[in-house]
């Protein structure tokens, strides 16, 4: 907090300062409130910034002075007591509202176009600009606004067409889309609306009006996005239960590779956490981890759990688990993003593991992250064809695929990983004592040894 004693000393303040907010009384020297709240709106440093005006002043003209200036708020000083712990609280949650959303201007008019921006800028939005329907198309392809705001007739692409091209798009159509034109015929209006529009302005218009016009729609999107993410993480809930029942099926099937999903799912994000990625990663690696080998339940008995060597026809059924897999989850829309990393953890970095012979980068990083924890799990695990090999061991012979069945990076990021990794954490990871059944060339005749 930092207090002046006149309008001066708080510009001076404000521009050298970052504030939340500014509470200004209006008769003052060197500078008034309504001079002081004009120049910091009209100032790109300060103009973000909400400015509650609190005077005696307190006619009708004295108060519509204070909004032209800029002023979020406006309060008689007889009032503060009750009034003004309640409006700083209201002011600020709008500003925080306002700076976490970005709203997309498309207009052809250099002066609207900086019309509309200043006035949303001064209201503390975030704003980004296109001259036309095409230029916008082409700043989505790197920008997501939270709300489109785009005139009608517009040289190169219109307003129209841009509606129906962004509603058309599934990535695209759930951005609130807000018209702003002359035309103010009703049949334009209903066509703009089934086209997918939230709402239709029109000019001239009132930049409050605009703001408050926003404010509405994204608090509304706001509520709309909050239930639909409730019901999709419901779903994924439900989902993953369903998932864990499989998994805990197709498990019971084998002695072996009891619990070996489980680990791999936290060996992969113990790799995710040393990235530095976020907890949304983690925990969506996590995810792909436990289904990565669900393909399995497709695969017959005689085949998962024979002791020998695989024929060639029976190793061809194998490969087709991370295809069985993938189909299995494909039609869950929370689970699509992971589906790379079910498909192909089992493709190699030198191009010769399958289903597709993906190579290098062609592979998905979370896929190429799974493919190092599935083989460290596999080498250290009790496998029908062999038994599982100390820890030392297992990371040396990750080390000698490095680059050629496993990516290099995600090997050495599984090294460090391993190397740095707490020994109360190494409980779980730790491999059996190794007993050679069967030569390391005796892999169950796989590209990888999983």
């Amino acid at each position: 907090m930092a207090l002046a004693e006149d309008g001066q000393q708080g510009l001076q303040a404000a521009l050298s300062c970052p504030f939340d907010l500014i509470i200004s009384d209006v008769e003052m020297p060197h500078l008034d409130g309504f001079g002081l709240c004009e120049l910091l709106k009209g100032n790109p440093k300060t103009k973000g910034i909400p400015v509650i005006i609190l005077s005696s002043l307190n006619t009708d003209d004295d108060i519509d002075r204070g909004f032209k200036v800029g002023a979020a708020a406006y309060i008689s000083k007889a009032d503060a007591q009750s009034q003004l712990s309640r409006t700083i609280e209201k002011v600020l949650e709008e500003s925080r509202f306002h700076h976490t959303h970005t709203i997309l201007v498309v207009e052809d008019s250099p002066t609207i176009r900086s019309m509309v921006k200043k006035g949303l800028e001064e209201a503390g939005f975030q704003v980004i600009t296109a001259e036309n329907g095409k230029a916008a198309v082409k700043l989505l392809q790197r920008a997501r606004p939270d709300l489109i705001l785009s005139d009608i007739e517009m040289p190169e692409m219109n307003g129209i067409d841009l509606c129906r091209k962004l509603h058309d798009d599934p990535d695209l159509a759930a951005i609130p889309f807000v018209i702003m034109s002359t035309i103010s015929d009703r049949a334009t209006m209903r066509r703009m609306i089934q086209w997918g529009a939230a709402s239709y302005l029109v000019k001239p218009f009132n930049l409050d009006q605009l703001v408050i016009t926003i404010e509405k729609l994204l608090s509304d999107h706001f509520l709309i996005l909050l239930k639909e993410r409730e019901r999709l993480d419901t779903e994924q809930r439900m989902m993953l239960a369903s998932i864990t029942s499989l998994i805990t099926a197709l498990e019971a099937r084998d002695l072996y590779t009891r619990g070996h999903s489980e680990e791999v799912a936290r060996l992969v994000a113990e790799m995710a956490r040393s990235m530095n990625a976020s907890q949304e990663e983690m925990d969506s690696l996590g995810i792909a981890g436990r289904l990565h080998d669900l393909g399995k339940i497709g695969v017959p008995d005689s085949i998962l759990l024979k002791p020998g060597r695989l024929s060639e026809e029976e190793f061809a059924v194998i490969k087709q688990h991370p295809v069985i897999g993938a189909s299995i989850l494909g039609s869950i829309p929370s689970i699509k993003p992971l589906l790379p990393v079910i498909l192909h953890h089992h493709e190699r970095y030198d191009g010769k593991g399958y289903p597709d012979g993906l190579k290098g980068m062609q592979i998905v990083l979370r896929a190429r992250m799974t493919a190092v924890a599935d083989t460290y799990h596999a080498l250290v695990s009790d496998r029908p064809y062999r038994r599982g090999m100390d820890r030392d061991k297992a990371i040396g012979i990750i080390e000698e695929v490095r680059g050629t069945q496993l990516c290099p990076e995600c090997v050495d990021v599984f090294k460090d990983m391993m190397k740095n990794m707490p020994e109360s954490h190494r409980q779980w990871i730790s491999g059996k004592e190794f007993h050679p059944l069967s030569s390391c060339g005796e892999m169950r005749n796989s590209s990888q040894f999983s």
